[in-house]
Order: structure tokens, then C-alpha cells, then sequence
């Protein structure tokens, strides 16, 4: 019971992390502008982790580019503005979800090629029928090996 009681406290002390602000980090003053740039921050890739917004990582440039975002909504920057700078900077790439057009048909069409693909080995598969039946030299085969290992056990 104080087992379940203490990862429980544990548990809960670490939520309070996941809502922080890191603490070299000062939020803008405005709560409305600081909500913004939260949002924006969960649409941006974060460069050195790939994976994660820049709102979820540690790394150091995510940092500063929470700076940036920050500083660019201060000026009165819209969330649009802030996305076409950083994009307009790094590429697309930058977005977690990059937009469609002609140099990103090859990134949203993939799921499907691999999905064409699966279809196609299945569809393969099942043509090929099922695998012929031992001859009667493999099955004296496999009888001695099946016996040599019940031997050694």
C-alpha cells in the first residue's frame, strides 16, 4: 500500500513538470499573446530532437526558438507571420506538419505507396498458394534432427 502511495506522490510531482516553463525562460506578460505563442510552439519542429515541438524539448536551439517565437508575437507578429519567418529560415522541414504542394507530394503520398506495397506482397502471397509438402528425404531429415535435439535435452 505505501509502495502504490509513494509512486503515486511521484506520479504527481512529475505532471507539475510537463506545464513548466524552463527557468531561464521568461513567458510574455500578456496571458492572451503567451497562449499563442504556446500554441505555435507545439506546431514547430524542434531541429536537434525531429520529433518533438519545440514546446516539448530541451534542447538549446528549441529554446531559443521559443525566444523567437515569443519575441515575434511581442511585436504584434501574427501565428502566420511567426511560421512563414521560421519557415522562410529553415524550409519546411521546420513544421511539424508541412503543408501540401509539389515538394512535399513524395512525404504525404508515402504512407499510401507503403501501404500499395504491403497490399501487393499480400496479394503475392497468397497467389503463391501454400508450401509443398515435405519429400520424403527432408522428413527423414527432420526426424533425425528432432531426435538429436531430444537427445541433448
Amino acid at each position: 500500500m505505501m509502495r502504490r502511495v509513494g509512486m503515486l506522490l511521484v506520479m504527481l510531482m512529475l505532471t507539475g513538470a510537463a506545464f513548466a516553463v524552463a527557468v531561464d525562460e521568461k513567458p510574455l506578460d500578456d496571458p492572451a499573446m503567451e497562449a499563442t505563442a504556446r500554441e505555435l510552439m507545439k506546431d514547430i519542429r524542434c531541429l536537434v530532437c525531429q520529433n518533438q515541438s519545440i514546446e516539448d524539448s530541451n534542447a538549446d536551439l528549441a529554446r531559443d526558438l521559443r525566444q523567437v517565437v515569443r519575441e515575434r508575437i511581442a511585436k504584434g507578429d501574427s501565428a502566420d507571420d511567426v511560421r512563414a519567418y521560421l519557415v522562410a529560415r529553415y524550409g519546411d522541414w521546420v513544421l511539424l506538419e508541412p503543408p501540401v504542394k509539389p515538394r512535399t507530394y513524395f512525404l504525404w503520398a508515402s504512407p499510401f505507396l507503403f501501404l500499395a506495397l504491403v497490399l501487393i506482397a499480400l496479394a503475392r502471397r497468397r497467389r503463391a498458394g501454400p508450401p509443398a509438402p515435405l519429400s520424403a528425404e527432408e522428413e527423414a531429415e527432420l526426424k533425425h534432427i528432432l531426435a538429436d535435439e531430444e537427445s541433448e535435452k
